[in-house]
Order: C-alpha cells, then sequence, then structure tokens
C-alpha cells in the first residue's frame, strides 16, 4: 500500500526553534496576580478609613460657624413634599371656585361660584364694550347700572 502521510521533502520550511520560555509566562502571571491582590488590600483599607472617617462626629473647624447650624437657607427653599403642596393648592382653589366671598368690599366686588357664573354667563351672555355694535336688549352691558349685578345675583339664587 502506498503512505498516506507522504510529506514533501522541503529544507527551507521547518518549525520555530525559539518559543516564548514557560518560566517567565508562569513568572508573569504570578508577579501580575500578587500585584492584583496588593492593590486590593490598599483599596480595602483606604475604604475603611473612609468610612470610619465620615462615621464619626465632626466638630466645627471654623469658628464663624459654630452658629450656623441650624439656619435656614434663603428664600426660595426646596419643597420637603410637592405632591402634598400641589394637592393642597388644589383643595384651595376648588374652595375658592365653589364659594362666595368678597374680592374687593370696599368696591363692592363679590366673587359667585363659577358653576353659577357660568349659568349666568350662558342666559344672559358677555358684556361687550359701548360703541361695539348694538347689543340685544336682555343682555345687561358694562356700561350699565350697578344694580345689573344685582339682579344677575338674584337670578343665580332663583
Amino acid at each position: 500500500m502506498a503512505d498516506i502521510h507522504t510529506h514533501a521533502e522541503n529544507p527551507d520550511v521547518h518549525h520555530e526553534e525559539s518559543d516564548a520560555p514557560f518560566g517567565r509566562i508562569v513568572g508573569l502571571g504570578v508577579a501580575l496576580a500578587i500585584i492584583v491582590v496588593v492593590l486590593s488590600g490598599i483599596v480595602w483599607l483606604l475604604f475603611d478609613f473612609f468610612a470610619a472617617r465620615s462615621s464619626r462626629p465632626t466638630t466645627a473647624e471654623y469658628p464663624l460657624a459654630a452658629g450656623q447650624q441650624h439656619r435656614q437657607p434663603p428664600e426660595p427653599r426646596l419643597q420637603v413634599s410637592p405632591r402634598t403642596d400641589l394637592m393642597n393648592l388644589r383643595l384651595g382653589e376648588n374652595r375658592m371656585l365653589a364659594s362666595y366671598g368678597w374680592v374687593d368690599k370696599n368696591a363692592g366686588v363679590v366673587r359667585i361660584p363659577i358653576d353659577d357664573a357660568m349659568r349666568i354667563t350662558l342666559a344672559h351672555g358677555l358684556p361687550t364694550r359701548p360703541g361695539a355694535g348694538p347689543a340685544p336688549d336682555d343682555r345687561p352691558t358694562s356700561s350699565g347700572d350697578s344694580n345689573s349685578g344685582r339682579e344677575l345675583l338674584k337670578d343665580v339664587k332663583k
């Protein structure tokens, strides 16, 4: 039988004679492992040092700052609970929109509930300026007498 594994003889082709030494590769790996362990220990000690330093109570290092611990910062301050503040604001607005009250007592200006104001506006329309055009007879105008507001409030109470 013929030899299946015949190799052509070529004197110029051969394997590498100078490989990297195994001992040096292992020594480099061991040195890197030692460096990693030493640096990890240093980092661990730094963390312990900083944790101990931050946990101990500090005294005022500056004499001018001795009485300033409980002083409030200037306005505007951050909200502690913005959702609760917004909810309280909306409740106050809704309470104001649904009640009667004085806007300017000296001038005789009052506020009425928003539902009543919308009902009056739908029933009588919006007031117009004088000279802006003919106004329907049944709608009050802003140039009317001061009793027109009282008449509107009587309509609301009905």
